[in-house]
């Protein structure tokens, strides 16, 4: 029976070409969190904060090709948010949908490529077919590849993938991981440097596969008040870090005298 990596030639052009796009630079993925809070601080509905969010949104990708990234991944929604009331995910699929239409020409012209993650049947009527079209008219970009998160779970995606695995082996990791990209659960690549703002520290179902080897920054910085100082200073912080990937240090300790 043929395996479905073996199938991968069937799947869109663009979803396979998913990880080639200008991959010189670090890929970061960041758990936007903390827009209730800022809201709630501040005696604002928590809608307020989502809509602040919007505009922490647009700082950071518009500064992000510029401070040498090559990927950024956003979780946006996740598949447990559903859980919230039913007004406030009213409210953050409206501002999605809003972004997509207010910024769309703006990340073309920019050189950014948008594609979205996650499940798409349980998304509000028509939004699946604008982030298709989204994702179709900024194919051509190079300088960023922008991957946004939307009803996303992370353990679903590695469940999912391993059940499109028809074969009777395990697949090797980086065909497993085109696996993932190619069902729209993945990015295709590795996360280099995850950031997560709001101060809290956890993960939450977020690229667990792509984060194996990420390294983790927290930071109490809300998301509406996240910007470009802020990634530019977690980026250097993560270029002092020495990365071995399970070996040993590239600079050796010297031996006790």
């Amino acid at each position: 029976m043929q395996s479905t990596l073996e199938k991968q030639d069937d799947a869109p052009a663009q979803v396979l070409q998913a990880a080639r796009v200008n991959d010189r630079g670090p890929h970061v993925a960041i758990i936007m969190d903390g827009n209730g809070r800022w809201a709630e601080r501040r005696g604002l509905p928590r809608a307020a904060g989502h809509r602040e969010g919007i505009e922490a949104v647009r700082r950071v990708v518009e500064a992000a090709p510029d401070l040498g990234l090559s990927a950024l991944t956003l979780f946006a929604f996740s598949a447990d948010n559903w859980r919230r009331p039913a007004l406030e995910v009213e409210v953050l699929m409206l501002l999605l949908r809003t972004y997509l239409r207010r910024d769309l020409a703006r990340l073309v012209d920019n050189g950014v490529r948008l594609k979205a993650i996650g499940r798409r049947d349980r998304l509000p009527h028509g939004l699946a077919a604008e982030i298709q079209a989204a994702e179709n008219a900024s194919a051509p970009g190079r300088r960023l590849e922008l991957t946004v998160a939307i009803d996303y779970s992370g353990r679903d995606a590695i469940a999912n993938a391993a059940v499109g695995w028809l074969g009777d082996n395990s697949p090797p990791r980086a065909a497993f991981s085109r696996l993932l990209a190619w069902q729209g659960h993945g990015t295709g690549r590795d996360v280099d440097l995850m950031i997560r703002t709001g101060g809290e520290k956890r993960l939450s179902d977020f690229l667990l596969w792509e984060c194996a080897y990420a390294e983790l920054l927290f930071t109490a910085a809300m998301w509406p008040d996240f910007g470009p100082e802020h990634l530019r200073a977690a980026l250097a912080d993560f270029h002092n870090r020495e990365r071995r990937f399970g070996g040993l240090s590239a600079t050796p300790l010297l031996a006790a005298e």
